[in-house]
């Protein structure tokens, strides 16, 4: 019996040691990172710009690997449940990691499943309606729906998608009622709106730029605190007299817990690295997007304090998902 523990012992003695050299000598294959919804969005634009930066940082290739539905929910929990090595990593938004656990039941806890590595985007959004309709306003937008009872319809990314949410904060701080109907995707959404079957939306400032530069589609008004440069004649939502219907568009880099130590401090550092570049800076400039704070902690706060003011304001409005 002796001689049988002090083998195990050396089996895992064995183990352990082995598992340290691959994290000491991390990453020794490419790494993936995946989206959670689908491709030709904001979400996958900012993980593919970001993995172009991170050749020599962290010392390996990056790829993206989207895989959406659910508004995020499904390629969230594919990485939780999956393997905790470190080669399999998540872009993470506030949809998943703030929205869907206000509203619902789900299967993990974003402290405890989680570890935040940094942000990587963040950017307003802009409430733009179809031509046909001549709104010229946010207020004429507002005067017609107020008239007109849930005749306007709205789309979004997917239900507890930013782009849901910020159609539902824009309706509580206006008064109105609104026909919310969600697609799989922001560019799922995109002929429908176009075309004029749906007449409004909110979402990402550099997916809609182009066609209100063409003018296949109207701003009204970003929401953020300051004018976007994409669009620096589109007033903001406190400047057409709606303070509260601010949103922001963020994304951010995440690993499943449980990945050794060894590996997480040379993701944190990479990360951080990749980020900070000016290749990466100018690339998000022209998306209309910036990153405020960079780092693990940064990302934690932003997190924590977006999780408190949306709680809020989802269990108030009495909204499920």
């Amino acid at each position: 019996m002796v001689g049988i523990r002090v083998f195990l012992a050396a089996v895992a003695m064995t183990i352990v040691m082995a598992n340290g050299a691959l994290a000491d000598n991390y990453p020794t294959r490419p790494v993936r990172i995946v989206v959670p919804y689908a491709a030709g969005g904001p979400s996958d634009t900012g993980a593919r710009l970001l993995t172009q930066a991170l050749g020599k940082s962290l010392g390996e290739s990056v790829f993206v690997e989207n895989r959406g539905g659910a508004g995020g929910l499904t390629g969230t929990e594919q990485v939780i449940q999956g393997e905790r090595d470190g080669y399999t990593l998540l872009l993470g938004a506030v949809g998943p990691l703030v929205f869907i656990p206000a509203a619902r039941q789900i299967q993990y806890n974003v402290k405890k499943d989680l570890i935040p590595l940094t942000l990587i985007w963040q950017s307003p959004l802009v409430l733009v309606v179809h031509p046909k309709h001549g709104f010229k306003t946010v207020a004429d937008f507002i005067a017609y729906a107020k008239a007109h009872p849930g005749k306007l319809t709205v789309s979004s990314a997917g239900l507890g998608t930013n782009t849901h949410m910020a159609s539902e904060l824009f309706k509580r701080e206006a008064g109105i009622d609104l026909l919310h109907v969600p697609y799989r995707g922001t560019g799922a959404a995109m002929p429908d709106l176009v075309s004029g079957q749906i007449d409004a939306t909110i979402s990402d400032v550099a997916v809609m730029a182009p066609h209100i530069r063409q003018g296949t589609l109207t701003a009204m008004a970003v929401t953020a605190p300051e004018r976007s440069s994409l669009l620096p004649d589109v007033p903001t939502m406190a400047e057409a007299g709606l303070p509260g219907a601010v949103t922001e568009n963020w994304y951010g880099i995440l690993a499943p817990a449980g990945v050794p130590a060894e590996a997480v401090a040379k993701l944190k550092s990479s990360f951080t690295t990749a980020v900070q570049t000016p290749a990466f800076r100018e690339a998000l400039a022209k998306q209309g997007a910036t990153v405020r704070e960079v780092g693990d902690d940064a990302f934690a706060k932003l997190i924590d304090s977006e999780t408190k003011r949306w709680t809020t304001i989802i269990r108030e409005a009495g909204l499920k998902f």
